[in-house]
């Protein structure tokens, strides 16, 4: 597959921040042509009335995919680039592959960090993730409150994250522009919030507190626990 060997022959030659991407990138779906757009595990109109069916549809089909073209496109071009012998190009491309591919990897988790309240979403989490939370922020409710406030606070887009410093064991509130990963800050991801407008601005208009207010209502924290447990 040309973008998996593309990957594997530019490692030496990238950033470090690009090279932890396209190693976590790893775990994500790819085809004969590259990285594929995933599938939702439940319909468009699932999460309704918290995100509507027609965000939903135009947030997957049309901004992931357009990610996932991006990246593959700029993984074509730094397999051309390493090939050719070209430096110049490869430093140039650093900022596409971090963007697409990041825009990738941020969405591959956000959809299944949600699920439609007749199947778990917004349920609380249990175990040794509740443990943690409780440990760390002193309750769920304070933790959705520093998210909330980080989200808000975030300039523009990007995205608000709970991560998990996998040497301190320690879950950690931050923030990243744009399309950049965790990954890239040295965390774990385990909960992702799109805070671009594309994830809300149909239905909450500029009102983004509200969109982080009503998102707890469709938290998968089965899916969050669960990479908390392979992590911790």
């Amino acid at each position: 597959m040309a973008t998996m060997v593309a990957l594997r022959k530019s490692t030496g030659t990238i950033s470090s921040g690009a090279r932890s991407l396209l190693s976590f990138q790893r775990g994500f779906g790819t085809s004969d042509h590259g990285y594929t757009l995933p599938d939702l595990p439940y319909e468009y109109g699932a999460l309704e009335p918290v995100i509507s069916g027609e965000i939903m549809q135009l947030h997957h089909s049309k901004h992931h995919q357009a990610y996932v073209t991006g990246f593959n496109q700029a993984m074509e071009k730094l397999q051309e680039a390493h090939s050719k012998r070209d430096p110049q190009t490869i430093v140039q491309l650093q900022s596409l592959i971090k963007f697409n591919g990041g825009g990738h990897v941020n969405h591959s988790i956000f959809w299944q960090n949600l699920a439609p309240v007749k199947e778990g979403g917004g349920a609380p989490p249990e175990g040794s993730l509740a443990s943690a939370i409780d440990k760390e922020f002193g309750s769920l409710e304070n933790l959705k409150a520093k998210m909330m406030t980080g989200g808000a606070g975030v300039q523009g887009s990007g995205w608000v994250w709970l991560g998990l410093n996998k040497d301190l064991k320690k879950l950690i509130v931050e923030t990243t522009a744009n399309q950049d990963p965790l990954i890239t800050k040295g965390l774990i991801p385990l909960l992702g919030i799109d805070v671009w407008e594309h994830a809300y601005y149909l239905q909450y208009k500029n009102v983004r507190p509200d969109y982080l207010k009503n998102i707890w209502k469709v938290v998968n924290w089965k899916d969050v626990s669960s990479r908390y447990e392979k992590h911790a």
